[in-house]
């Protein structure tokens, strides 16, 4: 296979025939073995793993494999490797490939869409309709690396050329796993209208995509800009990205609160990165007349929320999947540009030997730990702070 027709290696990174790639076995259960390295494809680069961020949708595929959908089914025992928050070193060129070069450092999108669906053709490639069809006779040609193809807690992977950005030689590593994160937030925003520079923004819930919200939100100009959240620690954080006040929802009234910082009438726009029952209910109830609301986390049960409100005041409502729509790309621009710095929410590294406590720590943010990232370079000390 390595002598595949068209592909491109290089004796500047090389590239063995094996690799160490950690696998779910039963639901919570992971191994790590020897796997074949990988050969890309038409319009797919080899990539030497560098770096992953271990994000929560890590911890749901590992414990319960939705919403990964791996051969078919569920990712169980199939030798799945998760993982999609990564960066690393383009180690070899599928054909067709010259946008990038081999010894590029590259950060990831997790979705490259199928190109021919609706949605693909235009541009919600993370929303594509051959979402998980891509195994036997059913190839649509989507791939969502971590979650229908594998992921990156190994040192090799394949991803589409649609999908890698190349990263500045002044970024770091850890940095560079946290783009797809802000990708997310920049989607979100990108959704409610894209142009929010003089707008009142609203940022419910202080995890690693409300915070980079925002600082996303906060680089595009709006104001003021709120951030709502239950830890003093991940607030002070926040007003650090750029939030102007933030709110502890323990023990202050949310809803009089974001009225009495941006007018009785409400907020322009508010995004939810908690998705609870009484957070959707809050953000509908903190927008203003025509205002808009985005569903940025993953709630774990049907919620109930104020239909009538919603309609009668003529509030938009929008969720997002990923980080679509190039969002990612302008994330890395904002980012390149120093316009935030988003390693304030990278707390804990790890080498990818230790990924099962690197994912305990990220599971009982043990030591108040945010953005847990996982290395294949050298690690000084298991518990590595970030710099």
């Amino acid at each position: 296979m390595r002598n595949a027709e068209g592909v491109q290696y290089s004796e500047a990174v090389p590239v063995p025939a094996k690799m160490k790639a950690w696998v779910l076995g039963d639901p919570d259960e992971l191994n790590l073995i020897d796997k074949d390295v990988p050969v890309p494809g038409r319009a797919e680069a080899l990539v030497r793993i560098d770096a992953v961020a271990i994000c929560a949708t890590d911890l749901e595929v590992i414990s319960y494999g939705t919403p990964a959908i791996f051969e078919g089914g569920a990712p169980f025992n199939k030798n799945f490797t998760p993982g999609h928050e990564y960066m690393g070193t383009i180690a070899a060129l599928g054909p067709g490939v010259d946008e990038f070069e081999i010894g590029d450092r590259v950060t990831v999108e997790i979705h490259a869409g199928c190109g021919q669906c609706k949605r693909c053709r235009a541009g919600m490639y993370t929303s594509c309709h051959n979402y998980g069809l891509n195994y036997g006779d059913m190839n649509k040609g989507h791939r969502a690396n971590g979650f229908t193809t594998n992921g990156g807690f190994c040192e090799y992977a394949i991803n589409n050329v649609n999908t890698m950005i190349k990263v500045p030689d002044e970024m770091s590593d850890a940095e560079a796993t946290l783009v797809v994160t802000a990708g997310t937030s920049m989607y979100g925003l990108t959704e409610l209208d894209g142009l929010v520079a003089g707008e009142s923004v609203v940022v419910i819930g202080p995890g690693p995509i409300g915070l980079l919200a925002v600082a996303v939100a906060k680089s595009l100009g709006a104001s003021p800009v709120v951030l709502v959240g239950t830890r003093e620690n991940r607030n002070k954080i926040g007003l650090e990205l750029g939030a102007d006040v933030t709110i502890d929802a323990r023990n202050e009234d949310v809803l009089a609160r974001v009225k009495e910082i941006v007018g009785s009438k409400g907020a322009d726009y508010v995004v939810d990165c908690a998705g609870s029952e009484t957070t959707v209910n809050q953000a509908v109830h903190m927008t203003n007349r025509g205002g808009k609301v985005c569903l940025a986390a993953f709630p774990k049960k049907p919620v109930e929320f104020d239909l009538g409100y919603l309609a009668v005041n003529n509030i938009y409502l929008y969720g997002i999947r990923g980080e679509g729509k190039s969002a990612t790309h302008r994330a890395m621009a904002l980012m390149a540009d120093k316009r935030f710095d988003a390693t304030k929410v990278h707390t804990h590294t790890f080498p990818m030997k230790d990924l099962p406590e690197a994912l305990r720590y990220a599971r009982e943010r043990v030591d108040d730990a945010i953005k847990v990232v996982v290395s294949n370079k050298e690690v000084s000390a298991s518990k590595a702070a970030a710099e």
